[in-house]
């Protein structure tokens, strides 16, 4: 969940300066999920865009929870109410469509960001890591690290948003090959104290399990904890997504092996600017790919 360092938010900002319309004032709102490194990135990266465009006003909203679906309803009819002319949003859960669909015929504007809501047609874009795409760079890693009859836990997400589902789907396509079995997985809300929980039960049941996977960063970290307290570090395979909240900490001490990590800086730049361009008359992209890629503990310096 961190951007490689030319990723900066003034240097997106300054590669996406186009100057049809660059004087139109344009009011937009930019809500993100919930509290953690990889969204405050993303606002960092949309503020550093409206300084870059003074022309453009940002207003800012933020769940609490990975499930706070009541909290970013009522951020995306208070931003209409505040007369925004597009809103660039990650949707906490598909539910959301519906405040979304009340914006839209308002005459809103609305980029999606980092999550798609499936089948709903509203969107002006999406700007987003192709989780599958970036799932099967993770099951390709392990492909080369395990062996057919090698064991497995997996850590999901949120289970319906597709995003972190395609996460755990991809994975598995890039594993297909190898015959590993899957001896343990459970739903972890995208938290740390869940991940614990989960790799907890799965180590205590498969106490010689070959590997975790985690499909987000703060489970990835509690999964570290639990390996390390239980004397496992680097002798279970544990592969994480986001590199964020802990990751790198436990991929610097060698109980992490690996992490997928997405580019938020990148992304909400290109959220931003779609928006900004579309309300403006302009043509846009509707799939805008981020980019993904895998970090280990080699590489990781590279990144920030």
């Amino acid at each position: 969940m961190r951007a490689i360092k030319l990723l900066g938010g003034l240097a997106i900002a300054a590669l996406l300066v186009h100057s049809a319309n660059a004087e139109d004032k344009v009011k937009i709102g930019f809500i993100t999920k919930f509290p953690v490194p990889f969204y405050a990135t993303m606002e960092d990266s949309a503020k550093a865009y409206a300084k870059a465009h003074p022309s453009v006003e940002i207003l800012f909203g933020q769940g609490k929870s990975a499930t706070d679906i009541d909290g970013q309803i009522a951020q995306i009819e208070s931003m209409v109410s505040q007369g925004v002319q597009g809103i660039a949003v990650t949707p906490v859960d598909p539910s959301v469509s519906k405040a979304l669909d009340k914006a839209v015929a308002a005459g809103v504007k609305i980029v999606l960001m980092d999550n798609n809501i499936p089948d709903w047609k509203g969107r002006i874009a999406l700007a987003t890591t192709d989780n599958f795409a970036a799932g099967k760079l993770a099951g390709e890693y392990l492909k080369t690290k395990l062996k057919a009859g090698d064991t497995m836990g997996i850590l999901e997400g949120v289970p319906g948003v597709p995003a972190l589902d395609d996460r755990v789907k991809g994975m598995m396509e890039g594993l297909k090959g190898v015959d590993v079995k899957i001896v343990g997985q459970g739903a972890t809300k995208c938290t740390e104290e869940l991940g614990v929980n989960v790799a907890q039960d799965i180590l205590t049941k498969n106490p010689d399990v070959k590997s975790i996977y985690s499909a987000c960063g703060p489970p990835a970290a509690g999964a570290a904890q639990v390996l390390k307290k239980a004397g496992k570090a680097g002798s279970v395979i544990l592969v994480g997504f986001d590199f964020c909240c802990g990751e790198k900490e436990a991929l610097a001490d060698g109980v992490e092996t690996a992490s997928v990590a997405q580019f938020p800086t990148k992304m909400a730049g290109l959220g931003v600017d779609a928006l900004v361009r579309a309300i403006r008359g302009e043509k846009v992209e509707n799939l805008i790919d981020s980019g993904a890629a895998l970090v280990t503990k080699e590489n990781m310096d590279t990144f920030k």
